[in-house]
Parts: C-alpha cells; sequence; structure tokens
C-alpha cells in the first residue's frame, strides 16, 4: 500500500489521456433499442470490453506504467484475478519493463494465457484474489519490486476515468452513471470525473451480494471485510481499499447490490442485445438497471460494460 495516497483530480484525468491514447481509443457509447424494451429506460453503454485487453483497467495500466520513473523501471508485480494483470502487463510490454503477477489458484485460464501472452510472469497461488494479492506483498520485498496495487494507485484511478470524460463529451446531458464495483477503482474515476464536470449528475455502484465488502464499507465509512462467493471474478474483492473507498465516501451517491442470479441474466440480455461478449461484472449495471428501473425511468443512464473477458466455461454455464 503506497504510504501517502493522493486523491486524483479532474486535470490529473486530463493528463493521463496523453499516456492512456497512445494504445487506447474512445470507446463505443451506444443506446441498444432492446435495453429501452426490455427495461423501458433511456439506456446507454459503455463499451469498454471494446478496448485492447477487451475492459477498462488498461486504461490505468497504461497511464501508471508510462508514468513510472526509472528508479521503478527494473519490474513491477501486482495481484489479480484477471483484467487488472492484463492492464499491467499489456502496458509493461509497450514500455519494457519487467512484469510478475499473481493469480488465485482456478482463476480464469483465458486471463492468464492473455497475461503470459502479454509477456508477464504469472505465478497462481491462494484461494482468491486477497490471498494472491498478501503473496505478491511478501514477494514484493523479496525481490525488490515496484509493487502495483490494482486499487491503491492515484494514476491508476486518474487512467481509467478518461473513459468517462468521453461519457460527457458525447452524451453531455446524461443524468446517471452505474458502475460496477469490485475494487472500486472503475467507480472512483468516474466520481472524480463526474463531480468535477457536473455535480448533480448521479453515480451509482454496483455489487454482487455475494461479495458485499465494498458496499458495506461504504455503507459505514470503514474498512469491513466480508466473503468473495460471486462467480463474477471483477467484483470478487474480499477487503475494502483505501482510496477507492475514500472517494466513494465522499462522492459516490448510492451503492446497490445484486443477487447472482439477477447478474446471471444480465449478462445473458447484455450479450444477446448488444451482440458483444460481456463479463459478469460488466453486466452487473444492467441488473441495477432493472432493480432501479422506477427511479430512473425519464432519465438517460449510461451503463459501464466494464470488460469482454467471459470465459467459455461461463458462457456454457449461461446457456447449458
Amino acid at each position: 500500500m503506497q504510504a501517502v495516497l493522493t486523491v486524483p483530480t479532474l486535470t490529473d484525468v486530463y493528463a493521463a489521456r496523453e499516456r492512456v491514447y497512445r494504445a487506447v481509443r474512445p470507446t463505443p457509447l451506444m443506446r441498444h433499442p432492446l435495453f429501452a424494451r426490455e427495461t423501458g429506460l433511456d439506456v446507454f453503454v459503455k463499451h469498454e470490453n471494446h478496448n485492447p485487453t477487451c475492459a477498462f483497467k488498461v486504461r490505468g495500466g497504461l497511464n501508471l506504467i508510462g508514468s513510472l520513473p526509472p528508479s521503478e523501471r527494473h519490474g513491477v508485480i501486482t495481484a489479480t484475478t484477471g483484467n487488472h494483470g492484463q492492464s499491467i502487463a499489456l502496458a509493461c510490454q509497450r514500455e519494457g519493463v519487467p512484469c510478475t503477477i499473481v493469480v488465485p489458484l482456478g482463476n480464469n485460464p483465458e486471463k492468464n494465457a492473455a497475461m503470459r501472452a502479454y509477456g508477464a510472469d504469472v505465478i497462481e497461488h491462494g484461494r482468491d484474489f486477497d490471498e494472491a494479492r498478501e503473496k505478491v506483498e511478501a514477494l514484493q520485498h523479496e525481490r525488490g519490486l515496484r509493487y502495483v496495487h490494482s486499487a491503491n494507485e492515484p494514476l491508476l484511478i486518474a487512467g481509467v476515468g478518461t473513459y468517462a470524460l468521453e461519457i460527457f463529451e458525447e452524451l453531455p446531458d446524461v443524468d446517471v452513471i452505474v458502475v460496477p464495483i469490485g475494487g472500486g477503482s472503475g467507480a472512483a474515476g468516474a466520481c472524480v470525473v463526474a463531480k468535477a464536470i457536473r455535480p448533480e449528475i448521479e453515480v451509482i455502484g454496483v455489487q454482487s451480494e455475494a461479495a458485499p465488502a465494498a458496499f458495506r464499507s461504504w455503507q459505514a465509512h470503514g474498512f469491513v471485510e466480508d466473503e468473495t462467493a460471486t462467480f463474477a471474478e471483477g467484483l470478487a474483492t474480499r477487503v475494502p481499499f483505501e482510496l477507492p473507498q475514500q472517494i466513494l465516501w465522499e462522492h459516490l451517491d448510492d451503492f446497490v447490490l445484486v443477487s447472482e442470479d439477477e447478474i446471471r441474466e444480465a449478462t445473458r440480455l447484455m450479450i444477446e442485445h448488444t451482440r458483444n461478449l460481456v463479463e459478469p461484472a460488466g453486466a452487473a449495471p444492467l441488473a441495477a438497471a432493472f432493480k432501479l428501473a422506477d427511479r430512473f425511468r425519464g432519465r438517460r443512464i449510461a451503463l459501464i460494460a466494464s470488460g469482454g473477458n467471459i470465459s467459455p466455461a461461463q458462457l456454457a454455464a449461461l446457456y447449458g
């Protein structure tokens, strides 16, 4: 964990664009008519699944690794369930920085293969993300590597915040942004941008009720550890993170939990109605839109499809 955690500003997000756009182009913000029919809402989907690595987190990795001073370029290490690790691996490959990544045992094999394809040394350890993270914290000291935390990094949050800038540039009258939350960097980035540009916009987080640590911590304004029994690995965080929570406590307007069955149904609908592969975490905002439909009626809603890295096994389970 960083010794000093500085909350990034809108200026930091604008500054991140130069590094992010070396590899990323603005992702589509699309209105899918079938969602209007299904939900009765004016829904737009921000397709972060169209990024390199098929997830929003690549923006943060490009900004952080692109900003490393020479003294930290001898090697980095991080923990992940996949999307964060792919972002760091890709950025390290582009910048020529050695990269070590620790994932939980039984992690999504396609995500592991993608990280290795970007040149990362992938180590499998622990029963969940948090045990993998604890292994990273030990290896960091043994090997003298720069530890890249998956959320407690201002440069990560500033980088991922660039997707929110794109929303405002394309849809300036957006009323609500609904963001899935695992570690919370994506929601934190959206809050930093939204509340600086138009404070009346609602930013709403969504998490699985089977992995509610960030939700419970937000409610308590304190750090609450909980289980991670969700099949949506992008939401599977057992321990909340300090910097995103600091931002969410101040700026997040609401936080909702959805069930595993609601996420499964939303994933199926996202795939069928957008003709895109969308992973379960990226479908959670649609599940929240169904749950909050009466509240959202008559407003313009942006749903963050945070990633498209669904495994063949997950797809088979959806349609089996």
